[in-house]
This record gives C-alpha cells, structure tokens and sequence, in this order.
C-alpha cells in the first residue's frame, strides 16, 4: 500500500488503487504540486533568488511598458527557470535519498541537473538583456 502524508491521506498510488481504478483527485494534485513549489522556494536559495529576479523583471517590464512578444519571452523565462530550479531541486533530493553517501554518479547526477538550471539562468539572462537593454538606453537618452 502507499505511503501516508502527515494527516494520513495516501499521496503514493499502489499497485492495489490502480487496479481498481480509483483516481487521485485532481484538486489534491494541484494542491500538492503548489505546496511542493512553495515549500522549494522556502528551503531554496537559488529559487528564492529566481522569486527576487522575476519581480524585478515584471517591474521593469511594467516600467518600461514592454511589448506582447517581449512580455511572453520574459514570463517564458520566469516559468523556465523556476521549472528548472525546482526539477534540479528533486533531482538532488532523490540522488540524496538513494545514495546518502558519496558516489560519482550521484555527484554527476546533481551536476548535470545543476547544470540545466545554469543554462536556463544564462537563457533568461540573454533575454533579459534582449528585452530590456534597448528600452533603458531609450530612456537614458531622453
């Protein structure tokens, strides 16, 4: 049977519940799915990091009354990065949950997932640049 959450509510489907069909509901998947980003913002540096440059970006984007396409790169960017952050963030705690002590292939594991996240990090930062470098020169030269 599967695991229980602290109040007791199973949240691993077992081979018994899939069998008969049951289904997790949809509002305790949303449900679960928030409180998973929430609690990585709340543990995680870099994600709380990526909160701090989202709002900065979205107050610029307001400040500097960007356009449509520039608004869905910079909301694209936002997404991708807390996707990324927050997939490198289980990807470490599996890796530390199979393998609590040293192995090279657990250290490679957590690089490679880090290493997506440095990527979209440098993407978003391009972008940024793309989007809001003309609009400020613009400004400046007024």
């Amino acid at each position: 049977m599967g695991e229980t959450s602290p109040d007791n509510k199973a949240f691993i489907r077992s081979a018994q519940t899939k069998e008969k069909g049951q289904r997790y509901k949809l509002t305790s998947a949303f449900a679960n799915a928030g409180r998973g980003l929430i609690d990585a913002v709340r543990s995680e540096r870099n994600l709380r990091i990526d909160v701090c440059m989202a709002v900065v970006a979205i107050a610029l984007g307001f400040a500097l009354r960007i356009d449509t396409p520039s608004w869905l790169a910079v909301i694209i960017c936002v997404g991708m990065m807390f996707a990324l952050e927050t997939v490198n963030t289980a990807i470490e705690a599996v890796v530390d949950l199979a393998s609590p002590g040293y192995h090279e292939l657990a250290r490679r594991a957590k690089d490679y997932a880090a290493g997506a996240a440095l990527a979209g990090a440098f993407a978003s930062l391009v972008v940024g640049c793309i989007v809001f470098i003309p609009p400020l020169l613009a400004l400046i030269a007024l």
